[in-house]
């Protein structure tokens, strides 16, 4: 029985394929991962979709209600206002520590990335912490001045500058990868023919780095769209909270599921967009980028004000949040606040977060090999369905989960393997495209003549293949560690009663203005995470420079 079904999965997907160099059926070990793939992050779409056919009437009645079609404008209106706000922030950041002889740039380029690891839940809870009713600012101004009331910093205005100053990274990353690789040759040629540095910006650069802004205005406007923390504790209802708070007030899940889809289908619209913005992509070896260095441009008068910029944004988004942190740690301890951190609530928490990315790397082998190695019709599909975690916020994610577990899946009901499952259709598009690009760069002709030496696939996968991704699959690791551990609507709704991670203990004391306990474990995800990505941010600077 079992090898008839592998003869029949070997003849539908022989059937599919183009005849080209890599006209091989994928061997076993690769499909099984990919159809289980296929499978688990199907559900969540296939789920919200059952819920709404079963009510009609009251589907469309919830979409097309006034609430509904408020709470989808004040969505977009934060996606916009962010993405065009982290833009602004970004572009500048990435040409000055990329194509300037700014004073220390690496170390520049490092501190501006690190913002990455505040997760959106621990941003707010300090921007709540400083300016927030019992705040810092309002402790220090109400003794000398008077002040026992300051203006109300909840709503659009909280969320935008809490998402702007966490999501402009991802901006940066992309736009100075992008900066990196622009061939000197033609902004010389211009600069030669009489334009101005700026003219030259304008006209030569910033057309050539249109991919990349669209591809960061893609991950801030995906990012903020589904994000939970941010939005629920600066009090701003997007779909998000709306989502949540029906889950847990009401029992009739049908406006939760709804919503749900409505969020999905405003996600994938957005991929969509992207994806026909920039084009078709096909796959091919690429090349390291330019011959020759770029020539850096010399600030002059300009150093200065330079350095005050990036320094203002960094102080802003990372040493001022993190000194916040360390005055309500502090200020608990001294005045004998009981802390809520726990060894074994840390340790549960990294061992989870390890174990996701382990298991989303071995997947990520396995479908990174198909998509590239063997090419085939059906493979188009696969890299949609791989990437559609990008459009699949946490908690629409963990009401799916719930639903299928209680019903269909009884034994693994409120247990981890449900939330690593979770996990792992959130996280699986950051480490499918990581193990692509590291793909990609090795040339085939290194595993034909391994598997003409007599060497099976098997043994030319473990012993070439994935020796060559080490770097690749040891970034994609780094970040799916770092994105589980920051995880928290899906923890809150997955988890088995009565565990917790530090990002539910972050969330449960401050929703509750209780700063001094949510410092201690907060600190602890930062300073977890902060190494790896430090780590990762400093070898790609070396490469790229």
């Amino acid at each position: 029985m079992i090898q008839k079904t592998k003869l029949l999965i070997s003849f539908f997907y022989t059937s599919l394929t183009p005849a080209t160099a890599y006209n091989k059926t994928p061997p076993f070990y690769l499909i099984i991962p990919t159809i289980f793939l296929i499978l688990i992050v199907g559900l969540p779409i296939l789920y919200l979709s059952i819920r709404t056919i079963e009510a009609t009437n009251t589907a469309w009645e919830i979409l097309f209600s006034f609430r509904s079609l408020q709470t989808l404008g004040r969505s977009i209106l934060l996606m916009v206002t962010v993405t065009l706000l982290s833009g602004v922030i970004a572009l500048p950041l990435a040409w000055i520590t990329a194509r300037t002889n700014l004073p220390l740039r690496k170390v520049w380029t490092i501190l501006a990335t690190l913002p990455l690891v505040i997760p959106s839940f621990i941003g707010a809870y300090l921007f709540n912490s400083a300016f927030g009713p019992r705040g810092l600012i309002q402790n220090l101004l109400e003794q000398p001045f008077g002040i026992d009331k300051l203006p109300d910093i909840h709503g659009l205005f909280g969320a935008t500058a809490v998402l702007t100053l966490l999501t402009y990274p991802y901006f940066f990353l992309t736009i100075r990868g992008s900066i990196n690789n622009i061939d000197p040759s033609m902004e010389e040629s211009s600069r030669s023919l009489g334009h101005s540095a700026f003219s030259t910006f304008i006209k030569i650069t910033l057309p050539q780095l249109k991919p990349a802004i669209i591809a960061g205005s893609l991950l801030v406007s995906l990012y903020t769209l589904s994000d939970f923390g941010a939005v629920s504790l600066m009090r701003y209802n997007t779909f998000t909270w709306t989502i949540y708070q029906q889950y847990e007030s009401v029992i009739d899940r049908t406006a939760s599921a709804t919503l749900s889809l409505a969020l999905v289908s405003t996600a994938i619209i957005i991929l969509l967009l992207e994806q026909n913005i920039r084009g078709k992509r096909n796959y091919h070896r690429i090349g390291s980028g330019t011959s020759r260095k770029t020539a850096i441009v010399q600030l002059g008068v300009w150093k200065y004000p330079s350095l005050f910029i990036i320094g203002s944004i960094i102080s802003v988004a990372l040493i001022i949040p993190i000194g916040i942190l360390i005055f309500w740690l502090i200020r608990g301890l001294s005045n004998g606040e009981p802390m809520i951190f726990s060894l074994g609530i840390t340790f549960s928490s990294l061992a989870l977060s390890l174990i996701t990315a382990i298991v989303t790397v071995l997947f990520s082998i396995a479908v990174s090999l198909i998509l590239v190695r063997y090419p085939s019709r059906i493979n188009k599909f696969l890299e949609t369905i791989s990437f559609t975690g990008y459009a699949l916020p946490g908690v629409v994610v963990a009401i799916s989960l719930v639903y299928f577990g209680a019903n269909y899946a009884l034994p693994i009901y409120q247990t981890n393997f449900l939330l690593v499952t979770a996990y792992i259709i959130l996280f699986f598009p950051v480490a499918l495209g990581s193990s692509t690009s590291s793909l990609l760069k090795i040339d085939p002709k290194l595993e034909e003549c391994a598997r003409n030496l007599k060497h099976n696939y098997f043994k030319v996968l473990i012993k070439i293949t994935i020796p060559l991704m080490k770097s690749g699959l040891l970034m994609a690791a780094s970040m799916v560690f770092l994105l589980t551990i920051k995880e928290l609507p899906a923890t809150l709704i997955l988890g088995p009663i009565g565990f917790k991670t530090l990002a539910t203990q972050v969330w449960a004391a401050s929703s509750e203005a209780f700063f001094a306990q949510a410092a201690a474990p907060a600190l602890c995800i930062i300073l977890i995470s902060i190494v790896p990505l430090s780590v990762f941010i400093s070898k790609d600077t070396r490469v790229n420079e």
